[in-house]
């Protein structure tokens, strides 16, 4: 397989920057906790060794939103370290809070496009687990190209990834859902490991819900989850 994908394979993003309110404590937290847990964007690769100052299973989780399952796995996995990668300031900044009360060394954070982040930051082989939760299901037929979940991104996701790495998604829209399926299943770098419901989670490592994963189900979608095994 080809380990460095061309760059720029994507024709549109699956973001949408938005201009929402950044509150004082977060901006406080982007200017001043950024320098300990924060990643700046370069077009060259990250020695992960040298920024978590040891070598350990990682994980990077793809859009964390308000950082509250990523802040939380952290404080529960010592032994693991985690890089954060979300495009919206506001929850950076609340992630960076949470990160800088509880004294991590185990997280990091990037406040970039994470496909970029992937391309040029991230070696080849270099994660052992990816998370994606909840993602933009962007549900109208002239927006799917827009989702994260595309065949050229999980070939990307594919190279970074080690030999028995997980790829762990959720969703609370069926069709997208669907999607995921068909797009991993004609993957043949991965395999898939099982599928849970908010009632019957996956092998996945026990979590709490996110905020947008109770705002389905307050609205009555059904969350199905994917845990996929990166391939020797």
């Amino acid at each position: 397989m080809n380990e460095a994908p061309p760059p720029h394979f994507r024709t549109v993003r699956s973001f949408v920057r938005r201009s929402g309110r950044v509150t004082a404590a977060q901006q406080r937290a982007l200017a001043e906790r950024w320098p300990g847990f924060g990643v700046d964007f370069s077009p060259q690769p990250l020695d992960l060794d040298a920024l978590f100052r040891r070598r350990a299973p990682r994980t990077m989780e793809i859009g964390f939103g308000n950082g509250e399952h990523l802040l939380a796995r952290a404080v529960a996995e010592p032994q693991r370290d985690f890089l954060g990668v979300e495009v919206h300031r506001a929850g950076v900044g609340q992630l960076l809070n949470g990160a800088a009360a509880a004294q991590l060394g185990n997280l990091r954070v990037a406040n970039h496009d994470a496909i970029e982040v992937l391309q040029l930051q991230i070696e080849p082989q270099a994660l052992d687990e990816v998370q994606i939760l909840f993602p933009d299901p962007w549900p109208k037929a002239r927006h799917h190209k827009r989702r994260l979940l595309q065949p050229a991104f999980v070939e990307l996701l594919a190279t970074r990834l080690a030999a028995g790495g997980r790829l762990l998604l959720a969703t609370d829209w069926l069709p997208y859902a669907e999607q995921m399926q068909e797009v991993l299943g004609a993957c043949a770098h991965f395999e898939r490991h099982e599928q849970g419901t908010a009632s019957a989670h996956s092998d996945a490592p026990q979590r709490a819900p996110t905020r947008f994963e109770r705002r389905g189900l307050r609205l009555g979608h059904q969350v199905s989850e994917f845990s996929f095994r990166r391939l020797p």
